[in-house]
């Protein structure tokens, strides 16, 4: 335990002091730590591996870390449950089930976010069939204000469960999960250009006809980068490490780093950048084992915004943000990405009852961010958007409460799990309103 350490996010840009940072390596551990942040009347936040924007994170209280908390406790190859501690990463998770030849069935671009983190924000990935990444859990390990651990799953407390999927850390903390995997697959990747506007007209049947469907369009650009995965039957064929090397980290990260370094230094210079760049993507085909498409390594710095809007918005939303770039001068080195889940159920899940697409936007680090993010907050406003909790916005619980069909549902459940407001912070506050308790039976 420590009360000097501090604690920034991966892109260094939300930093907080908390009174005491513990790393529990066990579940009795952890409700230790919480017990004693009670004692000390401390709130009490949770960090993951950091992947998250905003301050959801931040605390003056207890600051509690769950890598220690990593193991596998369980893989029942035949059903495809698998028991996990919540710390443990989603690339770490993906490398235990190959081995007992299994998988997640779903992944966004980066694995190195802890299985509790990416659940509570409900990251995501693509694919019109599939949910959000939370959607996979079949049991929750809560452990509450007093110590005392909760499961729940639909069967015992359907409530809670579907609260519990995405919760910002709001209701207690994650401690373990049960998930389902299936049965590992190999994925056949091709990116490609294609011009932007071809690829808004046909979105719909390019979302439809592939397993995995997204792209990325530069604002200045002309062409839309498009990136399809799809189900092959054939052996992974995994690049050599210097295929790797060269691809994922020279191309991708070095010589996409040295062009947004040039363009903050010169914004001027951005839009030929942009073109640049978007024509010297060329196409490229890769057959591997699932995750290892998925997911690829990011180590240009940046902060981000996404919005889920209702997917019939999708090229409406894409042309409107590009126009905006134009209009308002915005100095922006990266693209937008869109991306496309299925409708899901959980509480808070920003795809809640609804065929989603998400579009997200990205700043380099150093450079001006907030003027493009809340003038593109405001078309996604528009067409009903609901913020990826994990990414900037500037919503508050009065902007969002209409937006969510459930928002009283889960507001019941954190209200019964966690009425002292035990597990939040000023991000919680603004977001999902103070803790209210459940006033007492008469």
């Amino acid at each position: 335990m420590s009360g000097t350490a501090s604690w920034s996010n991966w892109a260094g840009d939300q930093t907080c002091r908390p009174a005491a940072v513990e790393r529990p390596a066990s579940r009795s551990e952890l409700a230790a730590a919480i017990e004693r942040a009670a004692g000390a009347g401390r709130t009490v936040r949770v960090a993951g591996a950091g992947h998250s924007f905003t301050d959801a994170v931040l605390t003056d209280g207890t600051l509690l870390t769950l890598e220690r908390m990593n193991r596998v406790l369980d893989v029942d190859s035949k059903s495809g449950l698998v028991r996990v501690e919540a710390g443990i990463t989603l690339g770490a998770l993906s490398d235990v089930l190959y081995e007992h030849g299994l998988a997640l069935e779903n992944l966004g671009d980066i694995d190195v976010q802890s299985i509790a983190g990416a659940t509570a924000t409900a990251t995501h990935g693509t694919g019109v069939g599939l949910r959000n990444l939370s959607a996979g859990l079949q049991s929750i390990e809560l452990t509450l204000a007093d110590g005392s651990a909760l499961e729940v799953d639909e069967s015992s407390d359907a409530d809670a469960w579907r609260a519990a999927r995405v919760s910002l850390g709001a209701l207690g903390v994650v401690s373990a999960v049960t998930l389902q995997a299936v049965p590992a697959f190999t994925l056949e990747a091709v990116d490609a250009a294609a011009p932007l506007e071809e690829t808004l007209e046909l979105i719909d049947e390019l979302a439809d006809g592939n397993d995995h469907f997204e792209f990325f369009t530069f604002p200045h650009s002309p062409l839309a980068l498009t990136r399809t995965n799809n189900r092959v039957d054939t052996p992974p064929q995994p690049r050599s490490r210097a295929g790797e090397w060269v691809s994922d980290i020279l191309l991708r990260n070095h010589t996409f780093q040295a062009a947004c370094v040039v363009g903050r230094a010169r914004p001027s210079l951005i839009p030929r950048i942009n073109r640049l760049v978007s024509r010297a993507s060329g196409t490229t085909r890769r057959v591997d084992r699932s995750y290892r498409i998925f997911a690829s390594p990011r180590r240009v710095r940046f902060t981000e915004m996404e919005y889920a809007i209702p997917r019939a918005n999708a090229a409406q939303a894409v042309r409107a943000v590009r126009e905006l770039v134009v209009q308002r001068g915005f100095h922006v080195p990266f693209p937008l990405e869109v991306r496309f889940v299925a409708a899901d159920d959980a509480f808070l899940s920003p795809a809640a009852g609804r065929a989603t697409c998400y579009l997200a936007v990205h700043m380099f680090r150093g450079m001006e961010w907030e003027p493009y993010f809340r003038a593109t907050e405001e078309i996604m406003n528009g067409f009903g958007g609901r913020p990826h909790w994990g990414k900037r916005h500037f919503q508050t619980a009065q902007t969002l409460r209409a937006r969510y069909p459930e928002w009283d549902r889960f507001a019941a459940v954190r209200a019964r799990l966690d009425p002292g407001g035990r597990f939040s912070n000023a991000y919680v506050e603004r977001v999902l309103g103070p803790a209210v308790a459940v006033p007492a039976r008469s």
